[in-house]
């Protein structure tokens, strides 16, 4: 059975993280809610606009709801940038102090709060960092004149942004200023990461980071660091290549699923994006983070949500996402359909009350799948199966570690398609997410394989298996938060379908209002 390989023997999983019928409990939940942390290679991102994430839109009301961000499967809550907003368009990249939170947020105790509730879930926070820029009203325009890079007398805008000024590198003193920044973090709310804005810039020089990066990650000792710069590294910005990053966005594929768009479907241009990627990908001594949309991606471009810019092929490419290469990111509210289009300068809240059961469903099994499965190590190698006859709109690929291996197979057509695979690894497979019954809940299914395969999909459609064998679980009869509420106080162990029993196998089962994970 699949696990956590951190050799958990019985998981206890209290019913609070159960709120709704479309958290069908099986091990999806075990996996994703596990107490153990999950390491670098197996973790998966979620981008935070605190403002917008609740009603109150503070760090404290965001706290109160990382255990549900912990069941969707989250490792790391990369939070937008929380300092005084200025510069005249209220822009959270026009930062008056880099050593304030936004009021509007909560005070640096409330951050902290929030950091140490994450860690005790083994969570991470990174902080965003604006290391290019202030705002034209920032602290420094006055204190620290000379931090900033002048024509003459006046004050450079970046890009003809005129709510900032850039900053001079050229200035010792300032680079001192902002790795001091840094560290503020690090010891007042015991951040663990920097997801650090516009790196491609061409005023910061390579050699800020090379000195920089590896200060700030031995800044204090037992405590991990890590950066993510915000450009494609590999294809686009090779300059910061020994940089020293530990992630990268890998924005050009991202942006060649945008071009793929609603209207694709053709697999063999799918997969000439994604060999574009494993090819810039390879001996890079750093890693990459794959995603379908993100703040600037939701709002700044033309067509903004989900279904704007991927219509249906949103499910298909959330799979290929999650299960190509690299650390996924799910963006702000995406687990709900994606389909606002949130203004970040204004904070605009995510809509709880939309509900996308398929495509929350899949995330989550797809998170569980990522952490546990070794086949899904972010750097693992990917093999393209055969079709017989070759199909033009489906793409099937295998990952393989070591003994691990994992299927994925997507229907990019706009009708079914049955498709025949071959050079599979025959033996035991399970099925572990189907794209036809995951907005009714996760399940599994036992299916024996020979070489050459023959599978049938829906229009759009997408499976993932993975290689051995598992108790097979059916769609949810009941739903899992009332079967678990109405039997608090009951010695008795009960199937997940409310049928008292012993278990006999490695499962999941309800006793005493809790789950109970079997191994």
């Amino acid at each position: 059975m699949i696990m956590n390989k951190k050799n958990l023997s019985i998981l206890i999983l209290h019913a609070s993280y159960f709120i709704s019928p479309a958290l069908a409990a099986d091990y999806v939940d075990a996996i994703n809610t596990a107490t153990a942390k999950n390491e670098a290679g197996h973790q998966v991102i979620y981008e935070m606009n605190v403002g917008s994430f609740t009603t109150e839109g503070t760090f404290a009301a965001a706290q109160q709801q990382l255990g549900e961000l912990k069941t969707l499967g989250v490792d790391i809550v990369w939070l937008m940038p929380v300092y005084p907003r200025g510069g005249g368009i209220n822009s959270p990249y026009a930062a008056t102090d880099f050593q304030q939170t936004n009021p509007d947020y909560g005070t640096i105790a409330d951050l902290k709060a929030l950091v140490t509730a994450a860690h005790e879930l083994n969570m991470e926070v990174w902080l965003d960092w604006i290391p290019n820029h202030t705002a034209t009203d920032a602290k420094w325009v006055t204190e620290h004149p000379e931090y900033y890079k002048k024509n003459g007398d006046r004050f450079v805008h970046p890009n003809n942004y005129g709510d900032v000024y850039q900053l001079d590198y050229g200035n010792a003193d300032l680079q001192r200023a902002m790795n001091d920044c840094l560290k503020f973090w690090i010891d007042e709310a015991d951040i663990d990461g920097y997801r650090c804005d516009y790196i491609s810039s061409p005023e910061i020089p390579t050699a800020y980071w090379q000195a920089t990066i590896p200060e700030i990650k031995g800044y204090k000792n037992g405590k991990t660091i890590t950066f993510l710069g915000e450009t494609d590294i590999a294809q686009d910005v090779t300059r910061l290549k020994t940089a020293g990053f530990d992630y990268d966005y890998a924005w050009a594929f991202q942006s060649s699923l945008i071009n793929y768009g609603s209207a694709g479907n053709n697999s063999a241009r799918l997969k000439a994006f994604a060999n574009t990627l494993l090819d810039a990908s390879k001996s890079q001594g750093f890693g990459r983070m794959l995603y379908l949309t993100n703040h600037d991606q939701n709002w700044n471009e033309s067509k903004k949500t989900l279904t704007e810019k991927y219509g249906n092929n949103r499910y298909p490419l959330t799979v290929l996402a999650y299960t190509l290469y690299g650390m996924p990111l799910i963006y702000n509210g995406q687990e709900t359909g994606g389909n606002q289009a949130l203004n970040y300068f204004t904070d605009t809240k995510i809509d709880w009350t939309t509900k996308d059961d398929k495509m929350r469903n899949t995330i989550r099994t797809l998170t569980a799948l990522k952490h546990a499965v070794p086949a899904l190590h972010d750097k693992s190698s990917v093999n393209w199966v055969m079709l017989s006859p070759a199909n033009s709109n489906v793409l099937a690929y295998t990952r393989k570690e070591g003994d691990s291996e994992i299927l994925v197979v997507l229907n990019m057509a706009t009708e079914a398609s049955t498709v025949t695979l071959t050079g599979l690894t025959a033996g035991d497979w399970s099925l572990w997410l189907n794209s036809e019954t995951i907005a009714e809940g996760t399940s599994r299914q036992q299916q024996t394989f020979s070489a050459t395969q023959t599978i049938s999909l829906e229009a759009k459609g997408y499976r993932v298996y993975v290689k051995g064998t598992f108790s097979e679980e059916g769609l949810p009869a009941t739903a899992i938060s009332a079967l678990i509420l109405s039997r608090p106080h009951d010695d008795r162990i009960y199937s997940l379908a409310g049928q008292p029993m012993q278990p006999s196998r490695p499962g999941i089962f309800i006793q005493n209002g809790k789950k109970y994970l079997f191994q």
